[in-house]
């Protein structure tokens, strides 16, 4: 029996739709696909039957029943995302319908609420970058780097860009996946093997008329701190080209942001903010540029905008729309639409809780259990830790064992260790990079190193 609000539900609506686009069969449909492409078998997928909700159901909680979640102690596996404290009030406004349903806000007579709370992600984060204009928003860091690669390039019309040998692995992956198609050419410069820290002699031996922009992340992929970013600043500057800071957010609390070192471009990663981990994503991409006019016409993303309407009545809307592809096509400086903005608004509600003393108090706590636990960690024989220092939350261990051990006995032991550093910085050795937060108390540190220290001491037997 055919019901009127389903389609193609009776085979005489199927032949009718079919006489109305003028072919004879569903197969013609599909007529441009090779012959040999085409699949002349019904699918061999699910469990052979269709499936009720209640047993869809129970068959999802039986496979995530397997899934071992670490909650006690929290992850110490580092690489750029971390767990997190996320205050249950960001959940509570992230819930609101015209929050979690909305789209992008291209009816700004309609959507003031959603527009008033991405103007207030952008003032809160250019508070806390000290930069001019800040964007709302970009996927994660990885796609807010290569976005600002592209945007260097074609505000300098040069192709060369310096990145750090240390550079996170994955946001070099992406950034030059992305920006290859253009011709855009990223060049490493090497670190000094005691800090991590850029080669300044390295550096002004390869920064030229050629290249369009420096980027240094502060803190580094390897934990620590940058502490020469004032120096790159004016050596860039000094070539014409463009100066990029990668940042973590809430490190901000113990040092002074990006647009106190002149940054031209700030971006960074925004899941310390109020994401949690989410299984890895949906993560925040943070993107900011200091006033001038040539960088802020050609940021990615969106920007909203405060007016007045013709009542002096305060409004919002979205402004500068010449980036995005439905207004210049092929012109635009950017393709991403779709973007991040209910992630932009949890972190608006977790700066709005902590304010400006409380970053500075959790950045503060972070910083002084990370320190005791790189050090509990290398007071172990056979185990030097941290590598470099000073560091905030992330840090690099080395380990005279093979690390792949290591990790596997602190997992039979319900304790996710760091992550193994072998195959993407292999001349560091057993090298592996921890994180610790406002999550991790002593107790969970204590256990770690317990642990650690028990494996290497029965390491000969």
């Amino acid at each position: 029996m055919s019901y009127p609000w389903i389609p193609n539900s009776a085979r005489e609506i199927e032949e009718e739709l079919l006489k109305t686009i003028g072919v004879e069969s569903i197969e013609e449909l599909f007529s441009d696909i090779p012959e040999e492409l085409r699949l002349h078998r019904p699918l061999n997928v699910g469990y052979g039957k269709p499936l009720s909700e209640a047993e869809v159901t129970r068959i999802f909680h039986e496979k995530f029943s397997r899934n071992k979640v670490f909650t006690s102690p929290p992850p110490f596996m580092g690489g750029g995302v971390c767990p997190h404290h996320v205050p249950s009030l960001v959940w509570e406004v992230l819930r609101r319908a015209e929050f979690y349903s909305a789209y992008t806000p291209y009816q700004a007579e309609i959507s003031q609420g959603l527009l008033q709370a991405l103007f207030e992600y952008q003032s809160l984060m250019a508070d806390l970058l000290e930069m001019d204009v800040v964007n709302s928003s970009m996927y994660d860091m990885s796609t807010a780097v290569a976005e600002a690669f592209m945007m260097a390039a074609r505000v300098t019309r040069r192709k060369r860009i310096l990145v750090p040998e240390t550079m996170n692995p994955r946001h070099l992956e992406v950034a030059r996946t992305i920006t290859q198609g253009q011709g855009i050419v990223l060049e490493k410069v090497r670190s000094l093997r005691d800090s991590g820290m850029m080669d300044l002699g390295d550096l002004r031996g390869k920064i030229g008329s050629d290249v369009a922009a420096v980027y240094v992340e502060n803190p580094g992929y390897l934990g620590f701190y940058e502490q020469q970013v004032d120096e790159i600043s004016s050596e860039t500057h000094r070539h014409g080209a463009l100066f990029i800071a990668g940042i973590e957010p809430l490190s901000l609390g113990l040092v002074k942001p990006p647009g106190s070192y002149d940054a031209d471009i700030a971006v960074g990663e925004g899941q310390p903010l109020g994401l949690g981990l989410n299984y890895g994503g949906p993560l925040l991409g943070i993107f900011a540029v200091k006033w001038d006019r040539r960088l802020v016409r050609q940021m990615p993303g969106r920007l909203i905008g405060l007016t007045e309407d013709a009542e002096g009545r305060r409004g919002y809307a979205m402004i500068l729309q010449t980036r995005e592809q439905h207004i210049r096509r092929e012109k635009a400086t950017s393709n991403i639409t779709t973007n991040e903005s209910l992630m932009a608004i949890a972190a608006a509600v977790h700066l709005s809780l902590l304010g400006s003393t409380g970053i500075c108090e959790l950045a503060e706590e972070i910083a002084r259990r990370a320190q005791y636990a790189s050090r509990r960690l290398g007071e172990i024989e056979g185990v030097t830790s941290p590598l470099y220092k000073p560091h905030f939350k992330e840090f690099t261990v080395i380990f005279d064992e093979d690390y792949r051990g290591i990790h596997e006995y602190l997992l039979n032991n319900g304790v996710l260790g760091g992550h193994s550093l072998r195959e993407e910085f292999p001349g560091l050795g057993n090298a592996a990079l921890f994180c610790v937060t406002e999550l991790h108390g002593k107790q969970d540190i204590d256990m770690l190193a317990s642990l650690v220290e028990e494996y290497m001491s029965h390491r000969g037997r």
